[in-house]
């Protein structure tokens, strides 16, 4: 485990919707189900002591390469493997963003290990709230994904590209997708199902190439493609300009009686370089 880190803070986050299909958080503790090459495992994770996760699997065997899968999914999730000391220095001497580090330390980015799953959940919530975004995806999670009985409970996997790419784009107006959603969501599951786009291929590149294949999708512009970096790559310098709530955190942190433009959010993330994404994230925390 990295010295920084606070289960606390990310599990705040996990618990943000009552409407999330992916996971269930119950007191100190989140149960999950992934896709592994085992099969599909179910797994709960809580804190043992101040920094140490505590993992139970509650559906499989705890073989070697099943609890290799479990804790490979779980470093990814919250980003366990970056170094995020030197972002704390930078933040410390920044006065925007030393209080918010002081009073969040240890929160980390908690991500989407599946890439079809992080363009989705940016697509679906574009343009409109964030709890009408997340009754969309439970809908489009309930009616398309698969699903786990474990002791009367259903737990339930992000729907597969390929189960995705087959369907007419008329299949998701009754859950409410407007058209373009339901376009995009469909032809994003395309690419991945044709092997055009995939995780492997991107893992390899560097920020701007991989940012430009994203790009090549309809449905995917900047702030989608830079969401997806900062969340299933954990690139610490992916940048989401455009995005809204950054923008409304920057209007309190910069005492303005409007939205910032581009250009003086661009100016305030100078300062930032390298970190933009962690910028990013505890910008958030104030809104």
């Amino acid at each position: 485990m990295p010295q920084v880190f606070d289960f606390k803070h990310c599990l705040s986050f996990l618990t943000r919707s009552p409407r999330e299909a992916l996971h269930v958080c119950d007191g100190d503790r989140v149960v999950k189900l992934i896709r592994s090459d085992s099969g599909h495992v179910l797994f709960e994770v809580s804190e043992k002591n101040k920094g140490a996760l505590h993992v139970q699997l509650l559906n499989s065997t705890p073989t070697a390469k099943v609890r290799a899968s479990v804790e490979s999914y779980i470093r990814e999730w919250f980003d366990l493997d970056t170094d995020i000391t030197p972002f704390y220095a930078l933040a410390s001497r920044d006065r925007h963003l030393k209080e918010l580090v002081k009073k969040y330390h240890g929160y980390r980015i908690v991500g989407h290990p599946d890439l079809f799953e992080s363009l989705v959940w940016a697509v679906i919530g574009q343009q409109i709230n964030l709890g009408f975004a997340y009754t969309l995806k439970q809908r489009f999670v309930e009616q398309f994904g698969e699903r786990l009985h474990v002791n009367g409970a259903a737990y339930y996997l992000f729907p597969d590209p390929v189960v995705v790419a087959e369907l007419d784009p008329e299949f998701l107006y009754p859950l409410q997708f407007s058209r373009q959603k339901s376009k995009y969501t469909v032809g994003i599951a395309q690419a991945f199902a044709s092997g055009e786009l995939s995780k492997e291929k991107l893992k390899a590149m560097s920020l701007q190439e991989a940012k430009e294949m994203l790009m090549k999708i309809k449905g995917i512009g900047n702030w989608t493609a830079n969401y997806a970096l900062m969340k299933t790559f954990h690139f610490p310098d992916a940048f989401p300009l455009e995005d809204a709530g950054l923008h409304n955190a920057l209007k309190q942190k910069l005492k303005l009686d409007r939205k910032p433009t581009l250009a003086e959010v661009m100016k305030v993330f100078r300062k930032y370089k390298g970190w933009e994404a962690y910028a990013t994230l505890y910008l958030w925390k104030t809104i």
